[in-house]
């Protein structure tokens, strides 16, 4: 893996990175037939990067230590933005233990802390979805949806970062040509695209390594 472990205003948009062949093959597999649809808000566009599949989670400096917990499950069941396959495939993996990493600290100009949703898969720990959750009077409301897998989400002091792999032709899910880092700022009253990179993989192999040429033997 690479990277990390893991744009139109936020107007309930469609974000495309450009689409990105194999991507429906990649959904799929991820899945297990899901449909990685949502209503309103931000809907990202090609999911790329491993590194989303896994991100390093580190605690945002904003973040608040008394910080109240939240029920992340509960808030995403209970969430109209979020598609209905997503919340029927969300099930604990081990007894009571929900794939779901939620993360709390400053992005908007909310009275409490903001909390950033990502949900993954059981086992692999790839993000199938990740939100964003605004404090709004007694509860939260969705205000960034990214739901195109594998994808992931963190606070970079007070910035949302998205990582995402990008497939190309023949790629396998194993196997990204690449993946972007896009980068939102919270401009009062929606997340607006601030900085984007994109980062392509070495073919040489997981090493970095070019493959030698076998030596023959002495005769």
């Amino acid at each position: 893996m690479r990277g990390l472990k893991k744009a139109a205003p936020l107007k309930p948009a469609l974000i495309t990175g450009g689409a990105v062949a194999g991507m429906a093959a990649v959904a799929g597999l991820l899945l297990a037939g899901c449909d990685a649809s949502s209503q309103g808000v931000r809907k990202e566009g090609p999911a790329q990067s491993q590194s989303a599949a896994k991100a390093t989670r580190m605690p945002p400096a904003s973040a608040t230590p008394a910080q109240e917990k939240v029920d992340a499950v509960k808030l995403i069941k209970g969430d109209p933005k979020i598609g209905d396959q997503i919340k029927k495939n969300l099930k604990p993996c081990v007894k009571n233990q929900y794939p779901v990493d939620i993360t709390y600290g400053k992005l908007t100009d909310g009275s409490r802390s903001d909390l950033v949703v990502n949900i993954l898969t059981c086992g692999d720990g790839i993000g199938i979805g990740s939100y964003v959750y605004r404090a709004k009077g007694d509860g939260y409301e969705n205000v960034f949806v990214a739901e195109q897998p594998p994808v992931y989400a963190e606070i970079d002091r007070r910035d949302l970062r998205v990582t995402k792999q990008v497939y190309g032709p023949g790629d396998a899910v194993c196997c990204a040509s690449g993946e972007d880092v896009v980068t939102y700022h919270w401009s009062g009253k929606e997340f607006r695209e601030t900085g984007r990179t994109h980062t392509d993989y070495s073919k040489t192999g997981n090493d970095g390594k070019a493959d030698l040429p076998s030596e023959g033997t002495e005769g």
